[in-house]
């Protein structure tokens, strides 16, 4: 399945910057950054729960936010992208 992960994690402290840097690491472990907060990724059922898991031991529920979208299959249909275009997406094939 593919997922849109958006947050934003409190800055203000520097725990605040510890915590918005260890979400991006979990997020970019799972997906590709789209915007400065929003990645998009493509995971089973086990590894959303591992990531969940994951990105709930790192965030304070009472000063950060985090949203995860099931996106609709067929992606396409039901996405518009608009401005600059990313250089690869999840579906592309990766060469090494």
């Amino acid at each position: 399945m593919e997922i849109l992960v958006t947050y934003d994690v409190a800055t203000d402290t520097r725990e605040g910057q510890k915590r918005l840097r260890k979400v991006a690491k979990l997020c970019k472990a799972h997906g590709q950054r789209v915007q400065k907060s929003v990645f998009e990724c493509k995971v089973d059922d086990m590894q959303l729960e591992r990531f969940l898991f994951a990105l709930r031991n790192v965030i304070h529920e009472d000063e950060d936010s985090l949203r995860i979208y099931r996106l609709r299959e067929p992606y396409e249909k039901y996405m518009q992208e608009l401005g600059k275009k990313l250089p690869y997406t999840l579906r592309d094939p990766l060469v090494f």
